[in-house]
């Protein structure tokens, strides 16, 4: 994948509410907390399982604060993908107030 692609940059309160968002943050980052039915592939493994991403439709790529995403989104444009960075990550996203999900329960810090 080639990750020298351009990419638009969004912030978390204009990702479109039935958007495909892919979460690409660590376990444990997922678990406090994540997009409701976002797919989630840790960056490092995105190389193995880009092919589990839809491609019919724009990806909204997010992390905790914008920057492995940016990196992720790069690649995926790069790939043929309609990718956009979710820039200000999860942190813009709880501060926007969208909605959140977490496996335990308990409240998302970011």
């Amino acid at each position: 994948m080639n990750a020298d692609s351009a990419v638009l940059q969004v912030p978390a309160a204009e990702v479109p509410a039935d958007a495909l968002v892919l979460d690409v943050r660590e376990a444990d980052e997922w678990e406090a907390g994540h997009v409701p039915g976002a797919l989630h592939i840790p960056l490092r493994e995105l190389g193995a399982r880009y092919l589990e991403i839809e491609r019919a439709s724009a990806v909204y790529v997010i992390c905790r604060s914008g920057q492995r995403s940016d990196r992720a989104a790069r690649a995926l444009a790069g790939a043929g993908w309609y990718a956009h960075n979710v820039a200000d990550g999860m942190i813009g996203w709880q501060a926007a107030g969208r909605p959140m999900t977490s496996e335990s329960g308990q409240p998302f810090v970011a």
